[in-house]
């Protein structure tokens, strides 16, 4: 092939060098309990070699409720960290200097706090005003994805797409180094669409925000150096290594001539990629290391910046140590002892490669001009229509694999004869959190509360209040309310009054 790596439309990379100048993050997904009980996972992580932190919330702090409140009940601490405040936010990062760690953070309805709280803790840590300024990172705040894959929305479609694009027009600004969107093709698939449609959907998605950004008056050439993409890492191996080269291609040329990015790094694709939980099985779990080798070299051979493997109980609860260990462990065999990363692009040139990249960008295509006939993303997405197209692709997939068209090595092919019934899936050592760790949080942020200054607090959720009404940018009151000490719960609740809640459409 005559197209060169890092090099306009980029299908071979976005680096000359790709992984022989630099290896990619290895991140680890982590968060669980208290902040005390995750930062001392995040401590082990660092100590075992990762390279850059990932931090998983509980529900109810992607939902924007406070530890006490009635929806949170059974919730705290269960499938992330629970933050309610600044002192969570403090207590999550001691010992841990922003200044030189690179952070991603899952969140996406409550991202603007999340980010907030962040900016609070680095003033916290004293770091100069240029560090501040340099801070590196990444807030998930994709909140058009969870319309029709996941869920933790809050407000109606526009109002939150107004509230990334304040994200947008604030890093601009003072936080120039921070990733200010990861758009998340990760959890399309996992609520069950296709490889193409991952591709399709994730770069509507992406479209809506440019155009929202461009429309707000931020510059394309810079807005797009900022944006960064998450991508799933399923099991068909060839395909999922041609999905990312093609990805890269249309992406680059979807920045050029559609938005008229001329800067190269404004029109590059540069993506995380997660292991597929949903390919995981509580059956025969350690088959999931397995698993998890093969979509994560997958993800290194189609050129992926950042990584994070799953651990072998994911079907069975949050990873321990171990699992959390051997998880990291498969990415740096991968880089220390496969070779793959001397090569740039080694599946360049491979015929079933190129062919099944140039069908994938076609087909994903194809999808996009569909959504723009529709009227655009939001239209699509209040209309239901991609909401309906992945819960087709899901069911499909589902029958597969109920008439053993597709394999599942354990499940329905290969199982255990000794396992069936209530004992399918073998008792193996899992993470458990203990239901004292709500009545606990409850308490920390019950004496947050108390010890605040009562007027302070008010005036800074006034403020919320107003900028929500009005025209002005979101962070900085947001900023201002977390050094209040008001709460996560607090701040959402002041912009659900202006806001509105959105209802979730009949698909």
């Amino acid at each position: 092939m005559d197209e060169l790596p890092g090099v306009f439309p980029f299908t071979r990379g976005v680096q000359p060098t790709m992984y022989r100048g630099r290896l990619w993050t290895m991140r680890q997904y982590a968060g669980f309990g208290t902040a005390a009980e995750s930062n001392r996972r995040y401590h082990y992580l660092l100590s075992q070699g990762v390279s850059g932190l990932s931090v998983a919330f509980d529900l109810p702090t992607q939902m924007g409720y406070d530890s006490d409140h009635p929806l949170a009940t059974g919730e705290v601490g269960r499938v992330g960290v629970a933050i309610d405040s600044l002192a969570d936010m403090e207590e999550l990062f001691a010992g841990i200097p922003l200044g030189t760690v690179s952070t991603s953070m899952t969140i996406n309805a409550t991202a603007i706090i999340l980010l907030a709280l962040y900016i609070a803790v680095g003033r916290r840590q004293g770091l100069t005003a240029e560090v501040q300024r340099s801070l590196s990172g990444t807030i998930q705040n994709d909140i058009l994805k969870e319309y029709v894959a996941r869920g933790t929305y809050i407000y109606p479609p526009r109002a939150s797409l107004r509230i990334v694009t304040d994200v947008f027009a604030f890093c601009d600004r003072e936080l120039p180094n921070w990733n200010t969107i990861s758009i998340s093709g990760y959890h399309i698939r996992e609520a069950g669409s296709t490889a193409v449609q991952e591709v399709a959907f994730t770069f509507a998605n992406a479209i809506a925000y440019v155009q929202a950004a461009v429309d707000a008056g931020l510059d394309v050439n810079r807005l797009g150096q900022r944006l960064s993409f998450f991508f799933n890492a399923h099991n068909d191996f060839l395909e999922e290594v041609a999905k990312y080269r093609a990805a890269r291609r249309l992406w680059a040329t979807i920045m050029r001539d559609r938005f008229g990015a001329t800067n190269p790094r404004a029109q590059q694709l540069r993506f995380h990629t997660q292991t597929a939980g949903s390919t995981l099985t509580a059956q025969q779990p350690d088959n999931n290391i397995v698993r998890v080798a093969l979509q994560a070299l997958a993800a290194v051979l189609g050129g992926t910046q950042s990584l994070h493997c799953n651990g072998r109980d994911e079907a069975l609860a949050l990873p321990t140590e171990e699992s959390a260990r051997i998880a990291l462990r498969t990415q740096q065999v991968i880089a220390c002892e496969s070779g793959v990363p001397n090569t740039v692009d080694p599946v360049g040139g491979s015929q079933a490669i190129e062919e099944l990249t140039d069908r994938i960008e076609r087909e994903a295509s194809a999808i996009l001009e569909r959504i723009d006939r529709l009227g655009g993303t939001l239209a699509a997405i209040e209309g239901g229509v991609i909401q309906r197209d992945i819960q087709d692709a899901a069911y499909a997939a589902q029958q597969r694999i109920d008439s053993g068209d597709t394999v599942v090595v354990g499940v329905n092919r290969y199982a255990d004869p000794r396992l069936s019934g209530e004992n399918a899936a073998p008792r193996i050592g899992t993470l458990t959190i203990e239901p004292e760790i709500e009545a606990r949080q409850i308490e920390r942020l019950q004496r947050v509360r108390a010890a605040r200054d009562q007027s302070a607090w008010r005036a800074s959720l006034d403020a919320v209040s107003s900028a929500a009404r009005g025209t002005d940018n979101l962070v900085p009151p947001i900023v201002r309310a977390v050094e209040a000490h008001a709460t996560v719960g607090e701040i959402s609740d002041a912009m659900r009054a202006v806001f509105g809640e959105h209802k979730e459409i009949n698909a």
